[in-house]
């Protein structure tokens, strides 16, 4: 079957001084397959989406990016070389490849415009943002503006996996809680509770935030989130309980997680309108991807919209190459 992959990363000009962070927790034999996969566009890269049935990939500059750049106005500069660069290589294959916004989130003002001329110019479909930037998170208040105008873009944001601004005492003597086997998990589900704890949902109700790795776990909580909500203190008040928001607001997709009870748990909790087809290239292997969705044992009308008809609806993508 078919399919539109959307947590597919690439590596900018430039960006390589950024990747500290996120290359000391991977092993070394990982570290020189996917160094030499992130700034691959054409042979390596179109031939893996050929053999996995991907038709479509929304390209994303890889993590940290720009979340790690300390100066505001070098974060703004090089988040316009980015996405320029992305777009000339989508315009290169463009019914392969479309792309997710890199955005600096220091100056909100900036991070709003660059949307806005990336979706409006470029034809991006969207953003993606790896967590947070020098500790301040998505639910400040200061970025509101930049919230109502992805409402106003009708695009959805990807909150992808960062490093947390300080390293929680309990991974201390154990690195490798520090970054995919847990901890950017956790971290990124916990910005996603901010955001809805922050009020965000009820202000914008048409709002939506895409999630990989099955959710970060939280299609999994749901009964636990509104249980302890009324009981919980210090609690803002909101319209609904916290279940509604990740239903409503929340999409996520399957990258990096192909096993079936949680996808079929996934299904039973938010939806299966609101779950996307995605692999994590090149830090996952899209065949192993591909090889589950396409054997996994859903019906075929579940199955298509999880690999390509809810990516059309959501990123509004009218064609896919071979259509």
């Amino acid at each position: 079957m078919k399919k539109i992959a959307l947590e597919e990363h690439f590596m900018a000009p430039g960006f390589m001084e950024y990747e500290a962070a996120v290359t000391g927790l991977l092993n070394p034999q990982m570290l020189e397959a996917v160094n030499k996969r992130l700034p691959e566009f054409s042979q390596q890269r179109l031939e893996m989406m050929d053999k996995a049935g991907i038709e479509l990939s929304v390209l994303s500059q890889t993590s940290p990016g720009l979340q790690g750049e300390k100066d505001a106005k070098i974060g703004a500069r090089k988040a316009i070389e980015a996405n320029d660069f992305l777009y000339s290589e989508i315009a290169k294959n463009p019914k392969r490849y479309a792309g997710f916004a890199h955005l600096a989130m220091h100056e909100p003002e900036t991070a709003t415009a660059e949307l806005n001329r990336c979706v409006k110019e470029l034809g991006f479909v969207g953003a993606m943002i790896n967590g947070q930037t020098n500790g301040v998170y998505l639910d400040d208040q200061k970025y509101i503006p930049f919230w109502e105008k992805a409402v106003e873009l009708d695009v959805p944001i990807y909150i992808h996996p960062g490093n947390p601004f300080q390293v929680p005492y309990v991974f201390k003597d154990y690195p490798a809680m520090q970054g995919a086997f847990w901890g950017w998990g956790t971290e990124t589900a916990s910005h996603t509770i901010r955001l809805i704890m922050s009020g965000l949902f009820d202000r914008l109700p048409k709002l939506k935030i895409i999630l990989g790795h099955m959710g970060e776990g939280l299609p999994f909580t749901l009964w636990r989130f509104d249980s302890r909500w009324p009981g919980s203190i210090h609690t803002k008040e909101l319209k609904k309980l916290p279940s509604h928001y990740i239903k409503e607001n929340i999409i996520i997709t399957i990258s990096g997680v192909f096993d079936a009870p949680p996808l079929l748990c996934s299904m039973a909790a938010i939806g299966v309108d609101n779950i996307l087809f995605s692999t994590d290239y090149p830090y996952e292997d899209p065949i192993v991807a591909a090889e589950f969705i396409d054997n996994v044992k859903i019906s075929e009308e579940d199955r298509a919209k999880i690999c390509y008809k809810n990516a059309e609806r959501i990123l509004k993508i009218k064609r896919t190459a071979g259509v």
